[in-house]
This record gives structure tokens, sequence and C-alpha cells, in this order.
């Protein structure tokens, strides 16, 4: 399965059965992990066999999550730079798990933090945590809206751009609020706005939508601004 496949095969799941995740999968996670916060001075950390962080009692719009031990903490400073750096490093993550075979959610509130299993740095804060592991089922696709609603475009809009937002149109975010929209300019030029939403983390989807993106427009075919 390449990224573009795993954009379409990946939906969010909140119930895992009880089956470790095989060691050579942990360890291209944690490479994957590695190089990430390499890239972005992220302190994002893979947690393994650890069932404390979703085991309390959650009510929810989407439901209660269950058999979840595995989960990255996406740990980085305050401020929106940093915040749109998790969605970009933690999506891609998430697609990463998805080629492996893995099931993942993003969860932004109903998890508990739990000190003995991350290491923060001073400057650090939880903005979510990700939720790994084998689903009970592969959950299901969020409901699509029109993709008109999300773009606008100076002159006629290439394959390439077309192909981006259908893939950016599938990416998770809080709640499914979607508040973006990709501005094409001349040149080759992608500008990407966000809204507000009482719910926040519109920044951290922006990064993530900016990945998806960039997976199906292919980053040699535009430059953002």
């Amino acid at each position: 399965m390449n990224l573009t496949e795993a954009i379409y095969a990946r939906h969010s799941v909140r119930r895992y059965v009880d089956r470790p995740i095989e060691a050579e999968k942990l360890e291209a996670l944690r490479k994957a992990v590695e190089e990430a916060n390499s890239a972005s001075g992220l302190n994002i950390q893979l947690v393994v066999d650890e069932p404390k962080s979703f085991n309390g009692m959650f009510i929810t719009t989407y439901g209660q999550f269950s058999g979840v031990k595995n989960y990255l903490v996406m740990a980085a400073p305050k401020g929106k730079e940093w915040e749109e750096k998790v969605g970009y490093y933690g999506e891609k993550l998430v697609l990463l798990a998805q080629t492996l075979g893995l099931n993942s959610c993003w969860v932004g509130l109903t998890y508990k933090k739990v000190p003995s299993a991350f290491n923060l740095r001073n400057s650090d804060v939880i903005h979510c945590e990700i939720a790994l592991g084998y689903g009970e089922n592969q959950g299901r696709q969020h409901p699509l809206k029109p993709a008109e609603r999300f773009y606008e475009a100076e002159g006629e809009v290439p394959e390439w751009f077309r192909s981006g937002l259908e893939a950016a149109l599938m990416a998770p975010t809080a709640v499914n609020q979607q508040k973006f929209k990709f501005i094409l300019h001349e040149g080759g030029k992608v500008e990407v706005k966000t809204f507000f939403s009482p719910w926040g983390y519109t920044i951290i989807d922006l990064g993530i939508v900016k990945y998806h993106f960039e997976v199906g427009a292919g980053k040699e075919n535009f430059e953002w601004i």
C-alpha cells in the first residue's frame, strides 16, 4: 500500500483488539518518529503496551475508546508554528501506520496523561495523542462535502491541484470541521486559509490537510505561500 492508497483506506478507529504490534512494525514507527523529530524539532514519542491513557470513562459525540494500548504522544512547545508541525508530521506517521496495516485515531481531549510513559522538555506541552493498533474494524468514511466549497483559483485548475484537494478532503479534522480553503495563485503557488472554529484545533488540522495535499498533488508541482 502506498501513501495515496493509505489516504483513501484510512479512517478513524476507536475500538481496538488485544493484538500486539509486531516488532518490525514498531521499529519502522520508531525510526519514522526519530526522523520526524529530527526534521521538525517536535518531541513525538511512541508509547507501547500502556493501557491507562485511554481506560477512563469518556463520553463524547464520537463514542468511547476501548482496547487502546499503543499511542503517539504529540509533544512540542506552544504556538501555531508548532501546532501545524504536530498536524503535518503526525499525519505522516498516521499514514505510515496505515501502510503497515495498523489503524489509528487523532485524539484531542478524551485521554489521560500518564507522565511515567513519556518525557517532556521544559518547553513542551502535549497537543494531542494518536491511538494506534489493530482495530475491531476499519472505521467509516466521514461525510464528504462538495469540493467547490474548499478552493478558489486564478485561472484554469490543473489536474494536480484537483488531486491534491481531493486528498485534502479525505484528511481527518477535529469533529470533521474542515475549516480550510485552498487558493491557487498563478505560477503554481498555493495558499491555505483557516477559519475560526469553537472546537479549536484548526492549526493542527491545517498541518494534516497540507500533508494530504502534498501527497495528492505532488510536491514537485507547486509551491506553498
